[in-house]
Parts: structure tokens; sequence; C-alpha cells
């Protein structure tokens, strides 16, 4: 049985967008690049309805590049459960209060038993500092926290 990663909405901006011209940026692209052709079959890929709004936003021609990346991918929906453990990620300072979508992306897979969250928001999830008290806060709720990633992180290397 494979292992299940939810594609978290970066994932799908970094590769439905132009190449850029900032070096650390396009360097990004391209590892998400290699992961999706090389190694996103090893996997069972997952996105919730958060990844299917916050992919429709902005542009509308880029919005539709995002949606044909996720389109045939499975969605999970926001359950209560989900909702209430990201309430309980943002009231203990596991994730910061105006970022409570950041919350909901943890909690989604969590409540949801899956393996790896992959994102390049490497600000409020794929973080050092937080992810202990990521982990802690979704343990204490009951669930096991997934694996919160980049793609440079996610490649059998």
């Amino acid at each position: 049985m494979k292992q299940k990663v939810y594609i978290e909405t970066t994932i799908i901006s970094y590769l439905a967008a132009r190449m850029s011209t900032n070096t650390i940026m396009a360097g990004r692209q391209v590892l998400t690049q290699d992961w999706w052709e090389q190694y996103s079959n090893l996997f069972d890929m997952v996105v919730s309805e958060l990844v299917f709004q916050e992919a429709k936003e902005g542009d509308p021609v880029a919005a539709q590049k995002r949606i044909d990346y996720i389109s045939e991918i499975d969605s999970l929906t926001i359950s209560d459960d989900a909702v209430h453990l990201a309430e309980s990620l943002v009231k203990a300072g596991a994730i910061p209060e105006h970022y409570g979508e950041d919350a909901l992306h943890i909690a989604v897979c969590a409540v949801n038993g899956i393996d790896f969250l992959l994102t390049w928001n490497c600000k409020h999830l794929a973080n050092a500092f937080l992810r202990h008290k990521i982990m802690e806060t979704v343990e204490d709720e009951g669930y096991q926290c997934p694996v919160i990633c980049t793609p440079a992180e996610l490649m059998e290397e």
C-alpha cells in the first residue's frame, strides 16, 4: 500500500507558474517539477476542498492551470474534527492566528491519517522552529502528525 501525500497549494502554484527569474524560486520550481514527474507516482496523492479554494484565487488563466493539475486527485472534505484541530493549533500558538488556513491543511491531514504534507510554505508549515509545537498539539488531540516537508525532502536519493 502506498503512503499518502497531501499536496498543499504552494506545490501546485510552483508547478503552474511561469519559470521565475528569481534564483531561489526557479530552483524550487525545478525541484517541484522533478518531484511531480519522478516521485509522485510512488504515493497516493490527495488535496482538500481548501486547496481547490486557494487554487481558484487570483488570475483566471493561472488559476485554471492550477486546477488542471489537481482535477484528477482525490479531495478530502473539511470535517468538524479538522476545524476543531485547526483551532487547537492556532490556540496553542503552533500556527499564527492570522494563518488559520495553514492550520487547517495540517488538521485535514492529521484527521485523515495522511503520511506527508508536501509544501513550500516554510514560514508556517515546513518550519523547524514550529515543527515540535505542531506535532505536540496534533498528538495531544489524539492524532498522528503528518511529516511536513518540501519536495526536496521527499525524494528518494
